[in-house]
C-alpha cells in the first residue's frame, strides 16, 4: 500500500501549496513570521479564533464554496477590531477528504477577505481526512494597538449613542436554524440565493473612523444577536434599551420568520436582523460618524442611548 491508495495523496498537496506561495508569498516554511510595526511605544497584540459553523451546508447546496472563505475571515477580524486592534496577520485551518477545486475556492476566499481587512496571510493547515463528510473551518487572527488606545467601553457613559451599521445578510450565524428549515422544506436555496453572502467585513472602515473620532466601544453582532453581543461592551451597571424599529429589517429575514413561524424574540436571539456592528459614540460627534459611515457606502442608525 502507499499513502494515496489509503487517501492522501502527497503530490497534489505539495501542489497545492505552491499555488498558495504564489497567492500569498509569505507563506512557507514550518511557520509564519512578522514583525511588529514600527511607531508603537507600548504595542499590546489582540487575537481571535472562529469559524463559519454550519453555513458550510449552504457551499454544498449552491455548489460554491467562493464566499465562505472571506467569511472565516471577517468572524475572526470582526472581533479582533472590537478593541481598537488594526488586524496584522491571519491564519486557517481547513479540514477536507481531499484537495479538490472547492478546496482552491476557500483559500482564494480567506486571502480576499485577508486583502479587504489589509493583512497578511501568514500560513496554516489543510488537512486530508478520508473519512470525512464535509469541510470543516477554523481561522486566527492577530492584531495590534497601541496600550493607551485600547477601546474596552471604559469611556462609556450614560446619553451615548448606539450606531448600528447595517449587516450584508445572516452573515454567519443562525445557520442550524436555516439548515433545519431548508430540511423540512420550510425555505428553498433558490428562492433565497442570498443565504449564500459573505459577510461584511468592517476592518478598514473601523480603522479609519478611529483616526478621525471618539470610538468608546464597540460590538460584533454575531450568534446571540443584538441582546447577547452588544452589552459585552458595555461597562457594568450601564445598558441600552435597543429601538428595533430605528431600522428597516431586510426583507430576508421577514421571509425566514414568516416561514418557519418564528417569535420575535427568537429571531433577535438568533439573527443580526440587518445590524452587523455596533459603534458607541458621544453624542456630540454621533451624526458626523453617520455621515463617515455613508461615505464608506454603509447606512447606520441610532438604534439606542446608554442609560
Amino acid at each position: 500500500m502507499d499513502y494515496k491508495t489509503a487517501g492522501v495523496d502527497i503530490e497534489k498537496g505539495r501542489a497545492f501549496v505552491e499555488h498558495l506561495k504564489i497567492m500569498a508569498p509569505n507563506i512557507g516554511g514550518f511557520n509564519g513570521t512578522m514583525e511588529i510595526p514600527s511607531g508603537y511605544e507600548k504595542p499590546v497584540l489582540v487575537s481571535g479564533a472562529d469559524g463559519v459553523g454550519t453555513k458550510i451546508n449552504i457551499c454544498r447546496i449552491a455548489s460554491d464554496y467562493s464566499t465562505i472563505g472571506q467569511d472565516l475571515v471577517a468572524m475572526c477580524v470582526n472581533d479582533v477590531i472590537c478593541s481598537g486592534a488594526k488586524p496584522l496577520y491571519f491564519l486557517d485551518y481547513i479540514s477536507t477528504k481531499t484537495l479538490d477545486s472547492n478546496v482552491t475556492q476557500i483559500v482564494d476566499g480567506i486571502i480576499k477577505g485577508c486583502n479587504i481587512s489589509e493583512m497578511q496571510l501568514l500560513g496554516g493547515e489543510t488537512a486530508e481526512h478520508f473519512r470525512a463528510t464535509d469541510y470543516d473551518l477554523a481561522g486566527f487572527c492577530t492584531g495590534i494597538v497601541e496600550k493607551n488606545d485600547i477601546v474596552d467601553g471604559s469611556n462609556i457613559r450614560p446619553g451615548d449613542y448606539v450606531v448600528g451599521i447595517e449587516s450584508n445578510g445572516l452573515h454567519s450565524n443562525g445557520y442550524t436554524l436555516i439548515n433545519d428549515m431548508l430540511w423540512r422544506n420550510k425555505i428553498l436555496y433558490k428562492e433565497m440565493p442570498e443565504l449564500l453572502d459573505p459577510t461584511r467585513i468592517y476592518a478598514p472602515l473601523v480603522q479609519s473612523l478611529l483616526d478621525e473620532y471618539p470610538i468608546l466601544g464597540m460590538a460584533h453582532i454575531t450568534g446571540g444577536g443584538i441582546p447577547e453581543n452588544l452589552p459585552r461592551c458595555l461597562p457594568e451597571g450601564l445598558t441600552v434599551d435597543v429601538n428595533y424599529d430605528a431600522w428597516e429589517r431586510p426583507e430576508l429575514f421577514n421571509k425566514i420568520q414568516v416561514a418557519g413561524d418564528i417569535t420575535e424574540e427568537e429571531m433577535r436571539n438568533v439573527f443580526n436582523l440587518g445590524i452587523g456592528f455596533c459603534l458607541i459614540v458621544p453624542p456630540e460627534v454621533v451624526h458626523y460618524v453617520q455621515e463617515y459611515i455613508l461615505g464608506f457606502g454603509m447606512n447606520s442608525w441610532i438604534i439606542g442611548e446608554v442609560n
